[in-house]
């Protein structure tokens, strides 16, 4: 997480370097973009968190309400949304953070909040990859998918699934901690003495491996099986099928590559740049800016799902119907709630039925 800026950083020393450079290091000051952070980044997150928990509540509710998730691809794609609501529920901590430039929730907090912000994060990237062989099972080997694609199989799949991706995140649970500095609090990594930079490069090499190389190899490998069956036997519901996912996966790397290069190198520009305090604010700033645009892919499912999902509609008006329309038509003249009702009282058969493999 890229929250929480030093007010003052000695670059030098932050590369590992003897202490005797240390002694005569002037200190980076980085004051401004921790203001412009405090400034502006509350007000996106919370729009970020607003957007994010409406769109994704409304995904669960309408899937365990009308999908009864009897269907492997539901499963993974309820899934998907938790692990969306997850992430999200720790932005508002963060809000405060960033806004207060303080930590004020304590030492548990902080490790409990940081590794559920990063196994929101990895379930999310190991549910997308799921639903991506899911997609290629489905068209490339048909057959064989009716026997696999099973809710028993799609449950234990999850399983394992939350299980990695709590490993993934375990060193966030381990490594973070409430810490004084300079009077006041900050929720930080505190990694071993003398192996600061290793674990920094360890960071950021998981999150490009698992949050970039693993599904962009994996999308690459599925998506040209698909595309070459389609090709040999084109139909316009398998089309459908798999457009969904395709157009998740697409949106996943436009928000995300962003942030996972900064941050590669964040951790490796000693490299390929020259340590200056110039460079180091520069980068700071990417990590803010790069961060924001990763964190706004929350809010983005959602409104995927709508967009593209024709049934996902019908039950989405079905339950605005149900739920919204007929209540306040009891108080509204001009709307026909009764209307809304015989028509709905009618609409669950087809709500309901068994649906195909396309949201």
């Amino acid at each position: 997480m890229a929250f929480y800026v030093d007010d003052t950083e000695t670059v030098i020393e932050d590369f590992g370097t003897t202490p005797y450079e240390y002694e005569w290091a002037p200190p980076c000051e980085k004051v401004s973009i921790k203001e412009l952070g405090a400034q502006l980044l509350p007000p996106l997150y919370s729009l970020v968190f607003i957007i994010g928990l409406l769109g994704n509540v409304m995904v669960v509710v309408i899937l365990t309400k009308y999908r009864r998730l009897q269907i492997m691809t539901n499963i993974y794609l309820l899934n998907l949304a938790i692990s969306d609501l997850l992430f999200l529920l720790t932005i508002p901590f963060w809000i405060n953070y960033v806004g207060w430039n303080e930590w004020i929730f304590g030492h548990y907090m902080c490790k409990l909040l940081s590794g559920f912000y990063y196994l929101g994060l990895y379930s999310e990237i190991f549910f997308i990859i799921l639903l991506t062989i899911d997609r290629y099972l489905a068209i490339v080997h048909a057959v064989f998918a009716l026997r696999a694609r099973t809710v028993t199989f799609a449950v234990i799949t999850s399983i394992i699934t939350w299980g990695l991706a709590g490993l993934a995140a375990f060193p966030e649970f381990i490594f973070y901690e409430s810490q004084k500095d300079f009077g006041t609090f900050d929720c930080s990594p505190l990694y071993p003495e003398g192996e600061e930079d290793s674990w920094k490069r360890f960071h950021a090499l998981r999150m490009n491996i698992f949050g970039l190389a693993l599904p962009l190899l994996i999308m690459i490998f599925c998506y040209s099986g698909i595309i070459k069956t389609l090709l040999r036997c084109p139909n316009r519901k398998k089309h459908k099928a798999i457009q969904l996912i395709f157009v998740i996966m697409v949106v996943f790397f436009i928000f995300w590559t962003p942030y996972n290069i900064t941050l590669l190198l964040y951790a490796f520009y000693t490299m390929f740049l020259e340590t200056s305090c110039e460079h180091s604010k520069h980068l700071d700033l990417a990590m803010q800016v790069t961060e924001v645009i990763a964190h706004t892919h929350c809010c983005v499912n959602p409104v995927i799902y709508a967009f593209v999902g024709e049934r996902f509609q019908k039950h989405l008006r079905l339950f605005f119907h149900r739920h919204v329309v007929i209540y306040l038509g009891r108080y509204i003249p001009f709307l026909p709630g009764d209307k809304v009702e015989r028509t709905s009282s009618v609409s669950p058969s087809t709500g309901e039925q068994e649906i195909s493999v396309a949201f």
